[in-house]
């Protein structure tokens, strides 16, 4: 089963894809992170995708939490230039993580990014 430092660098084949991390969402903590960081500054994209989820998660209109719907699984978030694309990475404990790709709109396949990129966070979650 692949670590996170393996996940990430597989992460950087996927087509278009600029850097990857893995962030614990409710710290915003960097876990992880290959390739670039937009703005230069891995640290700081983790925190605000944390935001973005923590955003996302807490409203009620997409909160899944008690029950009644299947889980919230990725938000996309589109640029001028670029893709955001984040996935939430079940775990078997209460761990609050998440995958997050930026990619190259010009390059790259959002459709196929997003399929990777759940296949990535599945073997991710099978390591826990």
């Amino acid at each position: 089963m692949p670590g996170i430092d393996e996940v990430l660098t597989r992460a950087m084949g996927i087509p278009g894809v600029q850097g990857a991390g893995l962030t614990d969402w409710t710290s915003g903590l960097t876990l992880g992170t290959a390739g670039r960081a937009p703005h230069g500054d891995h640290e700081a994209a983790a925190a605000d995708a944390a935001e973005v989820v923590q955003a996302v998660t807490r409203n009620a209109t997409f909160d899944t939490a008690d029950g009644d719907g299947e889980p919230l699984e990725d938000l996309i978030i589109t640029a001028g230039n670029s893709y955001h694309l984040i996935r939430l990475v079940p775990t078997a404990f209460d761990s609050q993580t998440c995958l997050h790709l930026w990619l190259d709109r010009a390059q790259a396949n959002l459709a196929i990014a997003r399929l990777r990129l759940r296949e990535l966070a599945a073997e991710l979650a099978a390591t826990d």
